[in-house]
């Protein structure tokens, strides 16, 4: 199958050793995160100081004060700002962010403040844009906040689920805006959501692994919650990263 258009890559990664395997692999560019029990939220500074050192390789950090809803406080906000900055500084080339109001709308006004902020880097409207109560006019607000991109399921879970959507999404962008598509991106759908004309596809190819530790306290969790296992780390599938690479670099 071949595409009309040259298809970035991005993998979500948690780690610098997650975005080592993305330039080694061949990935465009990384969507930097921590804490992926949250859906992520803003890494530490050393740590996109530390990525952004890799050559090759495009950096977006994720500016996310916290998990749960995108309605913020004006003191998340402040701290929204501030981490845009601190992510300049540490040599990030792009931000990541989405900000929404208490109905369910883009709130386009602080997404412009955060994009000015953002000046010199690119900026990626991330999936909250999914939890909107319009989808298309979601799209059409934040082409008005001068975003560079939009990360988008189609306002479902996975993105192959919310394909039409996203066609509907690049046909109503028309070029105005980046359309990348992300949420369970994989090998063997990867090939249809790139034939509905995106720019980039988003993908994580997660795979989880038992840590070093030999000895483990059965009557605590530190997390709060015996449903996390915090005795197993998170790596990249490379070989799913290859399929995809392969897929549509080819």
């Amino acid at each position: 199958m071949k595409y009309s258009k040259n298809i970035k890559t991005e993998l979500c990664a948690y780690s610098v050793e997650a975005c080592r395997v993305a330039q080694r692999l061949g990935v465009d560019r990384v969507e930097l995160c921590a804490s992926p029990a949250e859906g992520g939220v803003t890494p530490s500074y050393a740590t996109i100081e530390r990525v952004s050192k890799i050559e090759g390789l495009g950096l977006s950090v994720m500016i996310r004060p916290r998990g749960g809803d995108f309605l913020y406080s004006d003191e998340e906000f402040q701290t929204m700002l501030q981490d845009i900055e601190y992510a300049r500084r540490a040599g990030a080339t792009g931000v990541v962010f989405g900000i929404l109001t208490a109905d369910g709308r883009v709130d386009i006004e602080r997404t412009r403040q955060l994009v000015e902020a953002s000046h010199g880097m690119e900026t990626t409207f991330h999936r909250a844009v999914d939890m909107t109560a319009d989808y298309e006019q979601a799209v059409e607000d934040v082409i008005a906040t001068g975003c560079t991109r939009i990360l988008t399921s189609g306002g479902y879970d996975k993105a192959i689920d919310g394909i039409e959507n996203i066609a509907r999404g690049v046909e109503r962008a028309a070029g105005r805006i980046e359309i990348m598509a992300g949420s369970g991106v994989v090998a063997s759908n990867a090939e249809a959501l790139a034939a509905v004309g995106v720019d980039a596809l988003h993908f994580s190819a997660k795979r989880m692994i038992l840590g070093g530790m030999e000895y483990r306290n059965p009557r605590i969790s530190m997390g709060g919650s015996a449903a996390v296992d915090e005795f197993s780390l998170r790596v990249v599938d490379q070989e799913e990263v290859t399929k995809i690479l392969t897929l549509i670099k080819r």
